[in-house]
């Protein structure tokens, strides 16, 4: 006899339930971190172009300890998302913010999304664009259907 919802059977189950072991490769093996760390970075290209710099101002950064990149195994040289957000952030604070007739709905803000939040029904899209920090709401159905992640670069309007 099997018990109902709600109640509780008298016999101790058949099946014990024991932590999974990690696979012994698993532990041994930095490749998931690289490729976490690898699906977060740009290259310098890509970071110059979102930091409103040139690739040399990049290398420079580099050289005088400003900005930390490391190589693809290819030998581009990668910069990490989060330094580009702290960057991005650095100029934002030091650059006073506009006046207010000197926006217009029609400027793209050409940027990077840093931050998403999200529940079953809304999200809150963060993105760096220049000295600009723009918060989107909309909905998760929408961020599922763009894919959108953080890293991916984004045009706000």
């Amino acid at each position: 006899m099997s018990p109902t919802r709600g109640s509780r059977s008298a016999e101790p189950e058949a099946e014990s339930v024991e932590p999974p072991e990690a696979p012994a490769s698993a532990a041994a093996s930095p490749a998931p971190a690289a490729l976490v760390d690898e699906d977060r970075t740009l290259r310098i290209g890509q970071a110059a172009e979102l930091l409103g710099i040139s690739v040399d101002t990049i290398r420079r950064w580099e050289q005088d300890g400003r900005l930390a990149t490391t190589r693809s195994a290819g030998g581009q040289r990668l910069v990490q998302i989060a330094d580009i957000s702290r960057l991005l952030g650095e100029r934002r604070r030091a650059t006073p913010d506009p006046s207010i007739g000197a926006q217009s709905a029609r400027n793209r803000f050409a940027g990077i999304v840093t931050s998403i939040r999200r529940d079953a029904i809304v999200a809150v899209v963060e993105v760096l664009a220049g000295p600009h920090r723009v918060v989107s709401l909309m909905t998760s159905e929408a961020i599922d259907d763009m894919e959108l992640k953080v890293g991916d670069r984004a045009v706000c309007v």
